[in-house]
């Protein structure tokens, strides 16, 4: 299937001002920020700069990226950093993926409230997960893990879940030997379950005793102990979604997985059909359908009014400053490295591979080639934010040279 030049950009710069107007006071900084910064990126009004073929004078510009973590076109060359980075960690042991989801009443007040019930996701979730390997009924070891937040639907809906990828063991607790898990099984998924639900009731309602809540709308009466307590009890008995993936196929899947997962955004510009009268149609993966559906009936297509897509979007403006990437047990803070060395002790050399090594990510990236003859492209011209290049492009191209 070709893919379509559509952009979510071409969305917000067709319906973006009337979308704004009609919201106004109800939109927040952040989300005025990603509306400003998509619209921009990649255009004059960032800057950028000219490049000119040594061979034969062909000329091109390329703007400059917004590079905003929501941005559909910022975050390729963001997660190939990352990734080069986490190669070095990898462990040669089976890894795992085990998926923590909010159900849908949580998942109205995590909403109202991003920064608190996002953190107590990722927090509980880890906890969760290191009190159950550490129990001796288990697996008895220390682990590490790495956690990502999606808080979206592959329909843009708000649906706040943890994707964690752990090693397949940890440290026995004196450090001094390696604890591998059961060949193709992490931790008991049911255990898991329920200690994620206690643990994270609990930390729900303590949050609001400390007054770190907020209620409005629909859900004003919450702000009430005792209503929260009566919303939240049928909760206490329901189960909640803990989902265990198989364990991947090595390390280097590992890396594959992560490429996918780390730097997503809640659509990417690839998933956008078209944009007319109708509004905006998108595909969407239908997860309900897919049991017992033939080849790919399961994905669909959705079309959306424009209002309705960039509301969906903007769900998923996360808070200045909050971190989606979170490491924690053995891989957290500054014994991360420490960790990681003692545990390739244990185990002993890696097996040879026939991959190079990863370049450094601080060496420069090779000059781009010419589309025209192959010849080497220069930079004659940079030029601001605002204004234009004094050259003439042969072809204009929107590259991150940022």
């Amino acid at each position: 299937m070709a893919r379509s030049p559509l952009e979510v950009a071409d969305v917000l710069n067709a319906h973006g001002d009337s979308y704004m107007a009609r919201h106004r006071g109800h939109l927040s900084r952040g989300q005025l920020k990603v509306i400003s910064a998509i619209r921009a990126c990649r255009t004059a009004a960032l800057g950028g700069h000219v490049a000119r073929c040594e061979a034969c004078d062909h000329v091109e510009i390329a703007y400059n990226s917004c590079r905003n973590r929501h941005c559909p076109k910022c975050q390729g060359q963001t997660a190939r950093a990352w990734l080069a980075e986490r190669q070095a960690d990898l462990l040669p042991v089976p890894y795992y993926h085990v998926v923590f989801t909010l159900p849908a009443p949580v998942a109205a007040i995590a909403f109202q409230n991003k920064a608190v019930v996002y953190d107590l996701l990722f927090r509980t979730a880890a906890d969760t997960l290191l009190t159950i390997a550490a129990d001796p009924k288990h697996l008895g070891a220390r682990i590490g893990l790495t956690a990502v937040l999606h808080t979206w639907g592959s329909a843009l809906t708000h649906h706040p879940h943890v994707h964690i990828v752990v090693p397949g063991g940890g440290l026995a607790p004196d450090g001094a030997r390696w604890i591998a898990c059961r060949p193709g099984f992490f931790l008991p998924v049911r255990v898991l379950s329920r200690l994620f639900r206690r643990l994270f009731l609990d930390r729900l309602a303590a949050a609001h005793g400390a007054g770190r809540l907020a209620f409005h709308g629909e859900l004003a009466a919450l702000a009430d102990p005792a209503a929260l307590a009566a919303h939240l009890a049928p909760l206490r008995r329901s189960e909640w979604v803990v989902y265990a993936k198989r364990p991947f196929a090595g390390p280097e899947a590992v890396l594959a997985y992560l490429s996918r997962y780390t730097h997503r955004v809640a659509i990417a510009n690839s998933r956008l059909l078209a944009l007319d009268k109708r509004g905006v149609t998108f595909r969407w993966k239908d997860y309900r359908a897919r049991e017992g559906a033939q080849g790919r009936e399961w994905i669909k297509s959705m079309t959306l009014s424009a209002d309705e897509f960039i509301r969906r979007f903007l769900l998923h403006v996360l808070p200045d400053g909050f971190h989606r990437i979170r490491h924690y047990g053995l891989f957290a803070g500054g014994t991360r490295a420490a960790h990681i060395a003692r545990i390739r002790s244990l185990l002993g050399p890696a097996p040879p591979t026939d991959r190079a090594d990863p370049q450094p990510t601080h060496d420069e990236p090779p000059a781009p080639a010419c589309p025209c003859c192959g010849g080497r492209l220069v930079i004659v011209e940079r030029f601001r934010a605002g204004t234009q290049p004094r050259a003439h492009p042969t072809a204009v191209i929107r590259i991150d040279t940022s």
